[in-house]
């Protein structure tokens, strides 16, 4: 029997203040069980020329879907989310390219193409449609991720373990006003079991192993995406399928991902 994605696990409200698991506290949630999801909010089209030019997206999304990225929603997530808004001023003549860059702390932006595959993944073919529901990002970084997923899914808790990329984020989302995309300052391989489950988890970082609180947090029917460590010392993408028979796990191509570390700093 094929167990069904989760469109929208049940869901609860979050009053958070991002900051306010620093001190330890976690915000209050109500269960919302039944209540009808609400719509995210749209993102601006891109407008103007230059780097805020629709052709200049567009041209991106070409190359994904020559790539081999089928999703339109992907797709038009991709196309909808400005990149050059995530990456430092000196480097944003190279943010439509397909690579990756330096964001500060260690840290970078993930390629183009390995954000619209990980997105597609995440989301699935049954849940093209509908849309995820509720998606935990493990290292929320410049918030492009995030963004990307807010287009995709109904709510989007992500969580940052380094401060100033945290408050990065913060700002570099803020002006997009995503009510329904939550940032947390905490340690991410936690998870955030206040949020749970998930309908998709996906991390940004890449360790030995899979934390056990991931695989707790995802709903059943839920899908978790994550680059892991091979027997090479390389990386390789995981798929993680939560069915009420235990979990499917599928490795998939190479990637190449910053550590998975704990803590907070």
């Amino acid at each position: 029997m094929t167990e069904r994605r989760p469109g929208f696990p049940s869901w609860i409200a979050s009053s958070a203040n991002p900051g306010a698991s620093r001190s330890g506290a976690k915000p209050a949630a109500r269960n919302l069980v039944g209540q009808a999801p609400r719509a995210p909010m749209p993102l601006p089209m891109p407008i103007g020329v230059g780097m805020d030019s629709v052709a200049v997206r567009s041209r991106m999304v070409q190359r994904l879907a020559q790539g081999g990225v089928t999703s339109q929603a992907v797709l038009q997530a991709m196309a909808s989310v400005e990149r050059h808004h995530f990456v430092d001023s000196a480097l944003v003549n190279q943010a439509y390219e397909d690579t990756s860059l330096p964001i500060g702390l260690g840290q970078t932006i993930s390629k183009p193409s390995v954000v619209a595959r990980m997105t597609a993944l995440l989301l699935g073919a049954e849940c093209a449609r509908a849309g995820l529901g509720r998606v935990l990002e493990i290292g929320t970084g410049c918030g492009y991720q995030a963004a990307v997923l807010g287009r995709v899914a109904q709510e989007v808790y992500s969580i940052e373990r380094l401060r100033g990329l945290h408050e990065k984020a913060r700002t570099n989302l803020r002006p997009l006003r995503l009510a329904h995309v939550h940032l947390l300052f905490g340690d991410g391989m936690l998870g955030y079991a206040q949020g749970a489950p998930y309908a998709g988890i996906l991390a940004a970082a890449g360790g030995d192993a899979i934390p056990d609180a991931w695989c707790e947090q995802l709903a059943v029917g839920g899908r978790l995406v994550a680059p892991m460590g091979n027997a090479t010392g390389g990386q390789s993408l995981l798929v993680i399928d939560k069915t009420s028979y235990g979990l499917k796990r599928t490795v998939l191509e190479a990637v190449n991902f910053v550590p998975l570390k704990s803590g907070i700093a």
